[in-house]
């Protein structure tokens, strides 16, 4: 194969240079191993046991299961002093939120407390975050109310409905962990970004709308989530409205609103924002015990039993009327949780420039589940508003989540009589408070100037949720993500390149206008994997890229076209389908009197090629490094030969 550069009009045919070389054959089971790594295994784990004794690797490995064990040996006191500040206000925030959430769940309130002491010391052994604080979150509550109320009514059959509550979050943390042990993490990935800003803004909508029949004192109220029949449900009882507990609800939101600016204007005063919850439901409740609200429609808490978590696996439910609802209930709101929380953990380890493991994390959010499910915890994961305030507060380690669950505990233990005149619509408004962070619409906006398609998943998404719902505008979103991945590789682009004047570089010549075409020669870049998914219209878009040329030339009067120079470079992969329509492409153009050229097939490809004889049925001679030996190779031909004489060049070269 010549080296001559593309810019000099003839071509040394004499001069030899570096060809396009077939890879060394492997045995399958090299192969196999070094796809299977690549798939599962890309940050290579299992590096760090190399070249080790025996208890260098169990103590390795205790530290790839238990972070804490590594940290650990480095925590001082100095770090303590910090996560105790941090774990208390975030105890504080906790407290109110979990009670919040357990009854957005259709959940006894205490079941909010539980889940804020056991998973948090699950995670802080096992997680690799320093700053997640692990808690209940709105959505996965939301989710639980709306899938587990399709089959079981909270109200007339409360014990049922709280077993398959346990159930489906036994499910998720056993999804959770199989996730992390066998690598599935990418699975996570097709929530995209778009996907993931719709539904939690869809989802916050939803749960606003929820809270209007707290605030608004409704004892009866439909079990749907779209908009259409909560807002029925409100206006057809217009007559039950309590304005107490409106006036109460809107002060209360007021106040949570103001402190949450004040909060964000002055980073130093986000203890204003953190406190305000705990603030909220103190004051909410004396001022129920002082005038006696709850007789004039304010509706309470009320009983609270003291105590910590009772244990639960017996009362997981696997009775087959219900496992596939508790199993599915499991599986989706467990990947969402899953996704938020790793989110959450990536933002802030980005902050403070740390790496977390995505398997680790995906294992630590399993078994905190799992072992939750078993002490009467329902879901959990690493809600945004509740990290926040841990990172702000200057949380050092996972220690502050310690620190939270004993605050907990000593809540529960102690001061859960307290809670019994806490009014529902100061939880109410908490929620709403908390919520209306969720609606990014600032996101939604750069989406739209960005990427009209992700702005499109994204509304889907947000629609499907409040007009259908969360399921729905769940699968919606997912099924436009993945329909986009499908037209990526389905409908590759193929590109037409000129070269640059004065320079060695060929690029696209809409993108770069100056780019100019080579007399006779045809460049096309193919910019995708070759698959069966997307064979055949590469062999019709090549073919009309062929029909285009000649008819542009034909129209100008230049050089006839004689060489299609196919630039594979980014042809990452190509199978059998692939392959096929190669040899098609060469047979077409073989027809039309005019020369196949390839330029630089990643190795991949290029056994394939040559496994496939493809390579003998083009030519080895004609594959080449770079586009400008193939374009020089060119140029040579048509400035010393006749077009019918390529065949003599092959045989010479």
């Amino acid at each position: 194969m010549g080296t001559a550069d593309h810019v000099d009009p003839y071509y040394n045919g004499a001069t030899a240079g570096h060809r396009v070389e077939i890879p060394p054959p492997q045995p399958f089971s090299t192969s196999l191993k070094n796809t299977l790594k690549e798939t599962f295994f890309p940050d290579d784990p299992l590096r760090q046991f190399k070249n080790q004794p025996p208890r260098r690797k169990l103590l390795l490995g205790l530290q790839y299961v238990f972070p804490i064990i590594e940290w650990g040996r480095h925590y001082t006191l100095g770090f303590f002093k910090a996560d105790l500040i941090a774990g208390i206000t975030i105890a504080s925030l906790a407290i109110p939120q979990g009670i919040s959430y357990a009854k957005l769940g259709n959940l006894p309130p205490i079941l909010g407390l539980y889940s804020s002491f056991v998973p948090p010391l699950i995670y802080a052994v096992m997680g690799s975050s320093r700053d997640l604080a692990v808690g209940t979150v709105a959505v996965a509550s939301l989710l639980t109310a709306a899938m587990l109320g399709e089959v079981v009514d909270p109200q007339q059959d409360p014990q049922l409905y709280l077993h398959l509550a346990f159930t489906a979050t036994f499910f998720a943390g056993l999804f959770e962990a199989a996730m992390g042990i066998f690598r599935l993490g990418f699975i996570v990935d097709f929530l995209s970004h778009a996907t993931i800003v719709g539904f939690m803004a869809g989802a916050a909508t939803v749960v606003i709308l929820q809270q209007l029949k707290s605030i608004l004192g409704l004892e009866h109220f439909t079990h749907k989530t779209d908009v259409i029949d909560v807002l029925h449900s409100i206006f057809t009882q217009t007559h039950e409205w309590r304005w107490e507990s409106a006036l109460l609800g809107f002060v209360f939101l007021f106040y949570l609103l103001i402190s949450k600016y004040f909060s964000k204007k002055r980073a130093n005063l986000f203890w204003i924002s953190a406190m305000a919850p705990l603030t909220s439901v103190i004051l909410g409740s004396i001022l129920v015990y002082v005038t006696h609200a709850e007789k004039h429609g304010v509706q309470v808490i009320g009983h609270l039993k003291k105590g910590i978590n009772p244990p639960s696996f017996m009362d997981l439910n696997f009775d087959s009327r219900y496992l596939p609802t508790a199993i599915k209930t499991g599986l989706i709101t467990g990947i969402i949780s899953m996704a938020e929380g790793m989110a959450v953990g990536r933002s802030f380890a980005m902050f403070k420039n740390y790496h977390i493991d995505g398997n680790k994390e995906m294992i630590a959010f399993g078994m905190m589940n799992i072992v939750g499910s078993c002490t009467s915890c329902y879901l959990t994961t690493g809600p945004f508003s509740r990290s926040a305030v841990n990172f702000n507060a200057g949380c050092k380690t996972a220690v502050s989540n310690i620190v939270m669950a004993v605050a907990v505990m000593a809540t529960l233990l102690f001061l859960t009589p307290l809670f019994h005149y806490t009014p529902l619509v100061v939880l109410a408004a908490i929620i709403v408070a908390a919520m209306l962070g969720l609606i990014d619409y600032e996101a939604a906006m750069h989406l739209w100037h960005v990427d009209k398609f992700d702005f499109l998943v994204c509304m889907a998404a947000y629609v499907g949720v409040v007009f259908g719902s969360i399921p729905i505008g769940l699968m919606l979103a997912i099924g436009l993500s993945i329909m986009r991945v499908l037209l990526f590789v389905a409908r590759p682009r193929t590109l037409v390149l000129g070269n640059l004047p004065d320079s060695k570089e060929y690029r696209n010549i809409d993108h770069y206008q100056k780019a100019q075409s080579i007399p006779g020669v045809l460049i096309l870049e193919i910019d995708a994997p070759i698959y069966f998914a997307n064979s055949n219209y590469l062999r019709e878009r090549i073919t009309r890229w062929i029909d285009e040329e000649e008819e542009r030339i034909k129209a100008s009067g230049e050089t006839g076209l004689q060489y299609v120079v196919l630039d594979m470079s980014a042809v990452g992969n190509i199978d059998t389908s692939g392959i096929s329509m190669m040899d098609e492409i060469k047979k077409i153009i073989d027809r039309r009197g005019l020369k196949l050229v390839v330029v630089n097939p990643v190795a991949e490809v290029m056994k394939k090629l040559d496994k496939s004889k493809f390579l003998e049925t083009l030519g080895q001679e004609w594959i080449f490094l770079t586009i400008g030996e193939a374009v020089g190779a060119c140029n040579y031909m048509l400035h010393t030969c006749k077009p019918q004489d390529s065949e003599k060049y092959s045989n010479n070269v």
